[in-house]
């Protein structure tokens, strides 16, 4: 009897720790539960932007760091103008990839070449005349000749 009651009590003392341990567990400490509140946060961000892949694993670890991801670089937000412009210009192929080669690097975009130039002008004077089919093609050969 006194062997069960001895058993008894030092079982009774190793779940008494088991079960402060369960209890630990159960209840997030501060820190843990401003980290889960930074994920939600972010995670909500990054869905309200629909991202995917590594550009939302990128804006997820700075946002769980704290840093300020909606914040661009330089290059980003010309990249953003660039591609506007672009897109407001109807670019397309090799023009919007020439173009946006330029803008990026600050070049002029809006300066056009000799070429660029005697081709609106003539467009103008063809339009002017209101030239059609074949009689306009040879007006515009002849104009862009010089």
């Amino acid at each position: 009897m006194k062997q069960l009651s001895a058993i008894l009590c030092c079982l009774a003392l190793l779940g008494a720790p088991a079960f402060a341990q369960d209890k630990a567990k159960t209840e997030p400490s501060e820190a843990q539960k401003k980290q889960q509140e930074r994920m939600t946060s972010c995670n909500q961000k990054a869905g309200d932007r629909k991202l995917e892949g590594d550009a939302r694993k990128k804006f997820m670890s700075s946002c769980l760091k704290g840093e300020d991801a909606d914040k661009m670089t330089a290059q980003q937000e010309r990249m953003k103008t660039c591609n506007k412009q672009a897109g407001d210009k109807k670019l397309a192929g090799d023009a919007r990839k020439n173009f946006m080669s330029a803008c990026l690097k600050g070049e002029d975009t809006e300066k056009m070449t000799a070429q660029q130039e005697k081709m609106k002008t003539c467009n103008k004077q063809a339009g002017d005349k209101k030239l059609a089919g074949d009689a306009r093609k040879k007006f515009m050969s002849e104009c862009l000749k010089g």
